[in-house]
């Protein structure tokens, strides 16, 4: 199974959202806070070229936020990419 980190702050309502997803499926996640951490913000914009967040890794994919991790679920896509079988 490939890692799933997801870069949120904890007041943000998609990242609530995305993680409540995960949650439900009873995925493992590394949840990393930038709220309060300029240099872990700076981390996930030199990762993933973007200042919003949240930001979500399934292994070395990144699927970008809440609205494409919904987009992966309604596609049928994403419980394969959980179990490393899609990238």
């Amino acid at each position: 199974m490939p890692d799933v980190v997801l870069y949120t702050t904890g007041w943000c309502p998609y990242c609530i959202r995305a993680r409540r997803l995960l949650d439900g499926k009873g995925v493992a996640y590394t949840n990393i806070d930038v709220g309060e951490n300029p240099a872990l913000r700076a981390e996930m914009r030199a990762r993933a070229g973007r200042n919003t967040v949240p930001q979500i890794w399934i292994g070395d994919t990144h699927v970008g936020g809440s609205d494409e991790l919904y987009a992966l679920e309604r596609a049928g896509r994403l419980d394969a990419m959980l179990k490393g079988q899609e990238q």
